[in-house]
């Protein structure tokens, strides 16, 4: 729709948001050249309607009940591609965060139901090429802003462990699916542990890989300094299988290196499977302990790192103090660059060069201008600090936290010169009771970020880290993260397979 001729009322509202003191003079000299520059809005929109992509017809159901079980599903589908490739007869659930065109995306948000993609996400074509079925949309927490799973517009997603319990968020549903067996695969995002805190409360491998080694092009951005993608499975094969299938550059996703090579899928499952002996493992101090760490899950990491001794590697104590400071540094970063960029820039912000997706933008745009109290909890948190912190230091927080990751990379670099991979436990906790449909504020908020301490840090500095499934604590799945130096995915995947074979194989949740 062309944007309509602003007339004198409409440009003064506009000059007295913004504070410009301009008279009744001023507005009527400035009108005529404000009207013919924005002819030029209407000259783009126009070329643009010549080149714009159009949606496929596929079929997408929306299912109900005992068809879907721990409401897990946002939509189902079955979209192919190439009978042939690394990925022949697997399926794939997609958070609902990434785009397959023809089919419903919500994002977990009313802001952004509705919305029906015109072209696939890159890793989506990627999936379809390498042979997967595409088995449907997974639900995602509202607008990928929270590590528990009860956020979301569709009501909360069950974890197949115990129902009463999270899945973790915001892939909350892509874990579900994969640890219940009701899809080979699933493609999660991780901007504060989004892939592998699910992977953790539910027994899965979660892959968060080094940022910009899988394309983000047409998944909804969070923020781009810590938008991921990345794989999500029952084994380290199979994760790997995916990543490399992901990974590379698309040329259109300006997180990436220009040039940025995509790993071959059997290179990369000759050195995962590949001996483990002698690697090095430094155990980080400071991921243990926390203020609200369950003794339970420290203690079932640190049986695991013995394990993982047993099996040859060698494992000694790092501490890494700045490791305490990484979420406090997220805190700003995801705080004031998300409102920045998903909330007051529709999502995609400005000033870069890429793939843009205008119907996306202007969707959202417009429905949550229409009704801001739709947002989660969450949501509005960040919207009240970010707001109060920009109007009192107009975002200079924001650049001391991005000059201070650099500080904290280093930290985490100078440890890896010393050891191969780090571990800790992926969360300080194991699945937490889901909020009931009355729950208050205070709950909300705090099942939501509990857990994101061990896993924030590493989506501020971008170094890759696997959650692997470390054993049981009182029933319930504890994750064991390992993180590796930047674009060394593979030594990552190697000692987490390294540590699947020691314990022959991760358990599934009963009766799967």
């Amino acid at each position: 729709m062309a944007l309509p001729p602003p007339d004198s009322d409409a440009l003064a509202g506009v000059a007295e948001e913004l504070d410009l003191g301009l008279t009744d003079a001023d507005i009527k000299s400035f009108q005529p050249y404000v009207q013919g520059l924005l002819e030029s809005w209407d000259v783009v929109e126009e070329l643009y309607a010549q080149t714009a992509p159009r949606a496929p017809e596929r079929k997408w159901t929306r299912p109900e009940g005992e068809a879907n079980p721990f409401n897990a599903w946002y939509v189902t589908t079955q979209v192919t591609g190439t009978a042939d490739g690394p990925l022949a007869g697997r399926t794939i659930a997609v958070k609902d965060n990434t785009a397959v065109a023809g089919v419903p995306m919500m994002n977990g948000s009313a802001t952004v139901e509705g919305f029906i993609p015109a072209e696939d996400a890159t890793v989506v074509g990627r999936v379809l090429a390498a042979g997967a079925t595409v088995a449907g949309k997974a639900v995602c927490e509202d607008l990928c802003f929270s590590g528990g799973s009860h956020t979301s517009r569709t009501g909360p997603v069950r974890n197949p462990w115990d129902e009463t319990r999270s899945t973790g968020g915001s892939s909350s549903g892509c874990a579900a699916l994969v640890a219940s067996g009701l899809v080979d695969l699933a493609i999660g995002g991780d901007q504060g542990g989004s892939v592998r805190m699910p992977a953790s409360f539910t027994g899965i491998v979660g892959h968060k890989p080094t940022h910009g080694l899988v394309p983000y092009t047409g998944a909804f951005p969070i923020e781009q300094t810590i938008d991921h993608l990345g794989p999500m499975g029952r084994t380290v094969t199979d994760v790997a299988t995916l990543l490399a299938v992901l990974s590379g550059a698309d040329g259109l996703d300006p997180r990436q290196p220009t040039g940025l090579a995509g790993l071959d899928v059997d290179e990369l499952l000759a050195t995962v499977t590949g001996s483990a002996h002698g690697l090095r493992v430094g155990v980080v101090t400071e991921g243990f302990g926390r203020p609200n760490s369950d003794p339970g899950v420290d203690s079932t990491v640190r049986t695991a790192v013995e394990t993982l001794r047993e099996a040859g590697l060698s494992a000694d104590e790092v501490s890494i103090p700045w490791h305490l400071h990484g979420a406090r540094i997220w805190d700003v970063i995801g705080v004031e660059g998300t409102f920045a960029q998903m909330i007051e820039s529709n999502g995609y912000g400005l000033n870069w060069k890429g793939r843009y997706d205008p119907e996306l933008i202007g969707h959202y745009g417009e429905q949550w201008r229409s009704a801001p109290n739709r947002f989660s909890e969450t949501v509005q948190l960040l919207m009240l600090a970010a707001g109060y912190s920009r109007g009192k230091a107009h975002n200079r927080h924001y650049a001391m936290a991005q000059n201070l990751a650099v500080t904290l990379a280093k930290a985490y670099d100078d440890a890896l010169a010393m050891f191969d991979v780090l571990v800790m436990p992926t969360t300080p906790i194991s699945a937490s009771v889901i909020p009931g449909p009355d729950a208050a504020r205070e709950e909300i908020i705090e099942r939501a970020l509990e857990m994101v301490g061990n896993t924030c840090p590493f989506d501020v500095t971008g170094h890759p880290a696997c959650s692997v499934p470390a054993g049981l604590s009182d029933g319930r799945p504890v994750g064991m993260m390992i993180v590796g130096k930047q674009f060394d995915d593979a030594t990552v995947l190697r000692v987490a397979h390294a540590f699947e074979r020691a314990v022959n194989g991760f358990p599934a949740p009963p009766g799967v």
